[in-house]
């Protein structure tokens, strides 16, 4: 056999690339296949090759030309071969030989192509994955199973304050003993880990306060491979800036900007809780409404910045001849709203006289003196309400009473006589008489944008003629209604009669949205959402042109019925608004929850602007948190420039009032929109509404 086909033979059983040089002159004398794969040549025509040819690198000549006396050679290098350069591992060692034969070495040759092109991808992913970790505003943490650090970006130690040095000394139980240091609640926060790590699959979400005033929202997700959990990867998001705002946000709409006291949103709260605690104790408690006696004067003769410091003065006065768990709430304007829990009618009246007592002190402005004097109006809950709403009318009946009899003394509420639950069972029945009749018309009042002045949109506002009563209001004859129920079947006339005029608006070429209001007990009614369906299929009006408006006490009653009717709404394609904002129940709770579109600012408080600064405070409170929470926001009762102008700076985005027209029959409403406002009007001139004439529409 010859030299040759000996190493071949040995060779041949190799699964590496192999080849037999003799060191003589450093030649292939034999090669494997695997070797002729690798180089692309056949192993005879390798034989005969310098060795240095086929891999060539410093350390391999200094091997050869140590004539391999510095031992075995084992390196990584790359290799040319016809598909190209290859990545191999190799080793270079003599051959055992009898004595007197001459010396061999042995080349083996790993191809590695494949492993370095994984490493460089897990480079260049890792690479990758660092630098996305380190592009978002969240800090991320990713920890194995036994809670080790595997990765982190800047933001995580930026957010947890951890020091640089602590995180390059790779010291992981210093790194997880620092976080717990720092959390407000270590105790909850190592419950949530070790709760965690029973269950590695589980993903978690929740806030943590940090000693340094911090709130950080905690996202944990299971790192998953191959369905298996191999960790962790935690986010951490700073929630401070975010937090405060809507703390301040919630703030404004439940406090008065003025006195700071709680305002109607917050009372509101305080009512439900007296009453689940009457109701339960089976005791009582008073709600006294508190009105000052001709504070007009105050700020026609003195100003609104005299005004304002008087209401702060009446407001401490009251509230230190209270008692601790007494509440005291301003509801605009000069009135106060007091509840007093628990007490009887002696206790409610007792209360009355010390507040009649230290209003009446004498007040003093720049050494002028004058003396305030107020008239209370005193409803007993919850045999004479639980709600809001109810307490206040009842209160503010009694409280009108006291202003007919001379002002500057209190009343209880008494239950109406019979004579009039007889005069409401007769408007009752003229009602429902006018609504067959078709005495019941619609007026529209325009909606008008601050932005360029166009009108982009109407208000339908109900009117009633009778033969025998002639103008009915509808301050006096929609409770009637509300109370027998009659509401839902003309608040379903005014919706198909206002549906069906936008749609003759739409046809002729008026694409103006109509705003229709919603009472409480129509809203509730089973098949509300698929009547106001079946009225925009019938009458072909595209649905986003219908807005309906919502008053906040709909809102807030079952607000989880209230959520579910309101995304059906939506889902129909209407818009929706709330009505009245700022005199009910609003709550930031409810309201980011609710598909709300627009809110409307209640009358009462455009009325004051610009001058009186609780009005303007309480606006700007209402701009900014509806442009916090997204919504439009509409002024109604507009009827100056300077109320308007006031409006439009503040970045109010609609108005409605006699600056520019009052409600108009349709016919004159659309050749308004034709031919524009009337010259005094466009103008901006105030157009003053006459004494008897009010803003009317189906509401509550």
């Amino acid at each position: 056999m010859s030299a040759a086909a000996h190493w071949a033979g040995l060779l041949a059983g190799m699964p590496q690339a192999a080849w037999v040089v003799a060191m003589a002159d450093r030649r292939v004398v034999a090669a494997n296949a695997a070797a002729a794969a690798l180089l692309g040549r056949s192993a005879q025509a390798l034989q005969g090759d310098a060795a240095d040819a086929l891999l060539s690198s410093p350390e391999d000549r200094l091997w050869w030309d140590s004539e391999g006396s510095i031992g075995l050679l084992h390196t990584d290098t790359v290799v040319a071969t016809a598909a190209g350069a290859r990545y191999v591992s190799r080793s270079l060692s003599l051959i055992d030989v009898p004595p007197g034969e001459p010396a061999h070495a042995l080349v083996v040759v790993a191809d590695r192509s494949a492993e370095h092109r994984a490493e460089s991808e897990r480079e260049a992913a890792l690479a990758e994955l660092q630098a996305t970790l380190e592009a978002t505003a969240d800090g991320i943490l990713v920890t194995d199973p036994q809670g080790r650090l595997s990765a982190c970006n800047r933001r995580f130690a930026e957010i947890w304050g951890l020091p640089r040095e602590l995180l390059q000394h790779e010291d992981d139980a210093a790194v997880h003993a620092w976080m717990a240091r720092s959390v407000g609640d270590p105790t909850g926060y190592q419950l949530r880990l070790n709760a965690l790590r029973e269950t590695p699959q589980a993903s978690s979400s929740d806030r943590l306060e940090l000693l340094t005033g911090q709130v950080v929202e905690r996202v944990s997700r299971p790192l998953l491979v191959r369905g298996r959990a191999q960790g962790r990867v935690w986010s951490f998001r700073d929630l401070t800036a975010s937090v405060e705002a809507e703390a301040r946000i919630e703030q404004l709409s439940r406090n008065d900007t003025l006195t700071g006291l709680p305002n109607r949103s917050a009372l509101v709260d305080h009512v439900n809780e007296a009453t689940a605690t009457a109701r339960r104790e089976g005791r009582s408690y008073a709600f006294l409404l508190v009105d000052l006696d001709r504070f007009r004067q105050i700020n026609d003769s003195l100003g609104h910045e005299v005004g304002d410091q008087v209401l702060q003065t009446v407001a401490h006065r009251i509230q230190a001849c209270l008692r601790a768990d007494d509440v005291l709430a301003r509801l605009g304007g000069d009135q106060f709203a007091v509840l007093v829990n628990p007490a009887d009618a002696a206790a409610a009246e007792a209360t009355a006289k010390r507040i009649l007592n230290v209003v009446a002190h004498p007040c003093s402005v720049e050494g002028a003196p004058f003396t305030l004097t107020c008239s209370i109006g005193i409803a007993m809950a919850p045999s004479q309400g639980s709600r809001i709403d109810d307490l206040v009318r009842h209160a503010e009946a009694a409280m009108r009473t006291v202003k007919s009899a001379g002002r500057a003394h209190y009343r209880m509420h008494q239950a109406r006589a019979e004579g009039d639950r007889r005069n409401d069972m007769q408007l009752d029945h003229a009602m429902r008489q006018a609504l067959v009749s078709g005495r019941f018309r619609l007026h529209y009042q325009p909606q008008v944008s601050l932005a360029d002045g166009r009108v982009v949109g109407a208000e339908a506002l109900l009117r009633w003629r009778d033969p025998e009563m002639g103008d009915v209001s509808p301050a006096h004859f929609i409770p009637v209604a509300e109370d027998s129920g009659f509401i839902v079947h003309i608040g379903e006339w005014v919706l198909a009669q206002a549906v069906r005029q936008a749609a003759l608006w739409h046809q002729r070429g008026h694409a103006l949205p109509i705003a229709v209001n919603v009472s409480a007990l129509q809203f509730k009614q089973p098949h509300f959402v698929d009547r106001v369906g079946s009225v925009l299929d019938i009458s072909g009006l595209p649905p986003h042109l219908l807005e309906l408006e919502l008053t906040e006490s709909i809102l807030v009653h079952d607000a989880d019925e209230s959520l579910h009717r309101l995304h059906a709404l939506a889902r129909l394609g209407v818009k929706m608004s709330i009505d009245d904002f700022g005199t009910g129940y609003s709550s930031l709770s409810y309201l980011k929850r609710f598909p709300i579109g627009k809110l409307k600012i209640d009358r009462s408080f455009i009325k004051g602007l610009p001058g009186d600064d609780s009005d303007a405070g309480i606006v700007r409170a209402v701009l900014q948190m509806a442009r916090a929470l997204g919504m439009k926001c509409i002024a109604e009762g507009v009827e100056t420039e300077p109320q308007r102008h006031f409006l439009q700076e503040e970045g109010c985005d609609e108005f409605q009032g006699w600056l520019y027209a009052p409600a108009l029959d349709s016919l004159s409403f659309e050749q308004r929109l034709v031919h524009g406002p009337a010259a005094p009007a466009a103008a901006g001139a105030a157009v003053p509404a006459p004494a008897p004439a009010r803003r009317i529409r189906l509401v509550r």
